[in-house]
């Protein structure tokens, strides 16, 4: 269930950044394509649509994405989300086969690129 609340999530706060931020829309560019979080068993899945730097997402699978990430479970996947280096916790699991890739593995890096600018905004401190 936390993986799921995760991934409507990603999709809510992309949509907004692709509509509200120069510099997550610039990431975009002229992309044109679908892309895919989900489980291996695909029990939990969702995708993600780019086009007119804009994202917007819906559950359930895709027939054909550019890329698909694919979690060996629900916990797993949120754990490797939520992992203070995400680096290491997305390398390591690959690695291990806990984590699979389907489609073009530079896709999913420029994809990493975009989860920076999804990060709040920390307060500025009170003078």
């Amino acid at each position: 269930m936390k993986f799921r609340f995760l991934l409507w999530m990603l999709g809510l706060l992309m949509g907004k950044a692709s509509r509200n931020n120069a510099a997550f829309q610039q990431q975009l560019g002229d992309k044109e394509l679908v892309f895919q979080l989900q489980t291996l068993d695909g029990k939990v899945s969702r995708h993600f649509f780019v086009k007119n730097q804009r994202i917007t997402s819906r559950s359930g699978t895709y027939p054909d994405p550019a890329f698909a990430i694919a979690f060996k479970d629900a916990a797993y996947g949120f754990a490797t989300m939520q992992a203070k280096n995400k680096q290491l916790a997305f390398m390591t699991g690959i690695q291990d086969k806990s984590i699979q890739i389907k489609g073009n593995p530079a896709l999913v890096i420029w994809f990493q690129g975009l989860t920076k600018y999804l990060k709040p905004k920390k307060p500025k401190p009170k003078a």
